[in-house]
């Protein structure tokens, strides 16, 4: 059975910093891609990052270039989301998903399992 656990959410004053976590038990991360979603009270689940497997390719969400980085250890079987600079606007329900290939993408459906989620709420 494959779980993603996350963890590292909390609250926050705005400008400052936090680190997500997410393992992965059950499947080995090599040849697939990681994502993180996030979704706010009353807005739809959008994509925040991604990360492909074999060059560590990396796409952000435009609002948060700049500000988060994505990255992954494949031998912990642990992907990370380095999260900078918080706003407000960056408070909701932080979600890892462990995509259906290779390469990362934003759409929902090329993820396969996705974590219950992680709390980030920033404070102005």
């Amino acid at each position: 059975q494959v779980q993603l656990v996350e963890s590292g959410g909390g609250l926050v004053q705005a400008g400052a910093s936090l680190r997500l976590s997410c393992v992965v038990s059950g499947r080995t991360l090599i040849m697939y891609a990681m994502g993180w979603f996030r979704q706010a009270p009353g807005s739809e689940r959008e994509f925040v990052a991604g990360i492909s497997w074999s060059d560590g390719n990396a796409g952000y969400v435009n609002s948060v270039k700049g500000r988060f980085i994505i990255s992954r250890d494949n031998a912990k079987n642990t992907v990370y989301l380095q999260m900078n600079n918080l706003k407000p606007e960056d408070t909701a329900v932080y979600y890892c998903a462990a995509g259906r290939g290779p390469f990362y993408s934003p759409l929902l459906s090329a993820h396969e399992y996705w974590g219950q989620g992680t709390q980030v709420t920033v404070s102005s």
